[in-house]
């Protein structure tokens, strides 16, 4: 029954997460949180900047303890972080309560999507310091089977709006949750 089930979106940086959580949080009548802006509130610093004073393993200690946090509640929307299905417990924590729905996209188009941000201001500290769409293409070799063990559902968001990721997300969760009747 979904409930009490946590939507879980996971999937790269610039994949539509944290657009299509608000839109689906608003359409349920659902909470929604960003683990990245949880990240940050924690730790009263931005992501880059904790990146770099402390290192990607600190990032990821506190994103562990979030997701914990996030997994003991119901009835929510969650947008994670890109690296959270890389750990394998964090993936049974968001699973218990929860389906995970992995939002990809093309790496051209998830470019294009981090150099709009920038130019608003929203910076992303590099994952291995190379050049950005080559850092996107190796990162999502990496990470594609992560994703996709951990999912429930695979959204490709390369050509849709947030709100028709959002309401092809809708459509299909009787199917994800195994109720034929929601």
């Amino acid at each position: 029954m979904l409930s009490n089930k946590n939507i879980v979106l996971s999937g790269y940086r610039c994949s539509g997460k944290t657009c299509v959580g608000k839109h689906l949080a608003r359409e349920l009548g659902r909470k929604f949180f960003d683990t990245d802006a949880l990240i940050e509130k924690k730790a009263q610093c931005s992501i880059e900047t904790i990146v770099l004073r402390h290192g990607w393993h600190c990032f990821r200690r506190i994103e562990k303890k979030v997701i914990e946090d996030l997994s003991r509640m119901g009835a929510l929307v969650i947008a994670s972080g890109g690296g959270v299905v890389m750990d394998e417990e964090n993936v049974v924590n968001l699973k218990r309560r929860g389906f995970i729905v992995w939002l990809n996209a093309k790496a051209e188009v998830l470019k294009k999507r981090m150099l709009r941000d920038q130019k608003l201001g929203k910076f992303r500290p590099s994952l291995t310091g190379s050049d950005p769409l080559e850092e996107i293409m190796r990162v999502l070799s990496f990470r594609s089977p992560y994703y996709e063990k951990a999912s429930d559902l695979v959204v490709d968001t390369s050509t849709l709006f947030p709100r028709e990721v959002a309401a092809l997300i809708i459509k299909k969760l009787p199917r994800i949750c195994g109720d034929r009747t929601t």
